[in-house]
């Protein structure tokens, strides 16, 4: 049987979050670090992922040792090493590079709703991930990827679109993700059987 979720976050005794804001029905695996981001409702990452100055919207699905918004290091220095930036760790009375972490903070990463994004994936800084779209496992994520789009690859490359543009701007306008508890219970079985041509007709989209 599945975890039982509920209105407040399942979080991994071993995960590490950190001012971050969960929705509903939402779940962080074993020993994921989860900093300074936000994942809407119904969404989860899975054990051993980074997740660092990212928004995910509502029914993401992260797989296990998954990358998002990982450091970036300030190669236009004479170093780029830790102890330019992070200098308490390395000498007394030295603080941390407050600019280096706004910049790093500047370039957040943005996934959109009801994405899958595969096992050991990695998507660098200031990237998108449109709504629906899907990540292979292992993808490094260069560029923003489209909505219902699956991409692959090092450096992650379009490979075929989940649904036909007419069908994919429907699912958008339907946005089935806004809907109520109740409401996506209520078409649970249709969400499991329709085609989905059968399900835009059957529920407006």
């Amino acid at each position: 049987m599945a975890k039982k979720l509920g209105l407040e976050p399942l979080i991994d005794p071993t995960a590490q979050v950190r001012q971050a804001t969960l929705g509903r029905y939402t779940e962080i695996g074993a020993r994921t670090s989860f900093v300074e981001s936000t994942m809407d409702d119904y969404s989860y990452v899975v054990n051993d992922s980074n997740v660092i100055y990212t928004t995910i919207g509502k029914f993401c699905s992260i797989a296990a040792m998954t990358r998002i918004n990982p450091g970036n290091h300030p190669m236009q220095r004479a170093s780029q090493s830790h102890f330019t930036y992070r200098a308490s760790a390395y000498f007394d009375d030295a603080e941390d590079d407050a600019a280096f972490f706004a910049w790093r903070r500047s370039t957040p990463v943005t996934i959109g709703h009801d994405v899958w994004i595969g096992h050991g994936a990695i998507i660098l800084p200031g990237r998108t991930i449109g709504t629906g779209a899907v990540v292979a496992g292992g993808a490094i994520v260069t560029k923003d990827v489209a909505p219902y789009t699956i991409v692959g690859g090092n450096p992650a490359r379009p490979i075929r679109r989940r649904f036909p543009e007419p069908i994919a701007e429907r699912l958008l306008a339907l946005a089935w993700w806004d809907w109520e508890h109740a409401r996506l219970q209520g078409a649970l079985a249709d969400f499991r059987s329709l085609s989905v041509e059968a399900f835009l007709e059957r529920h407006g989209g």
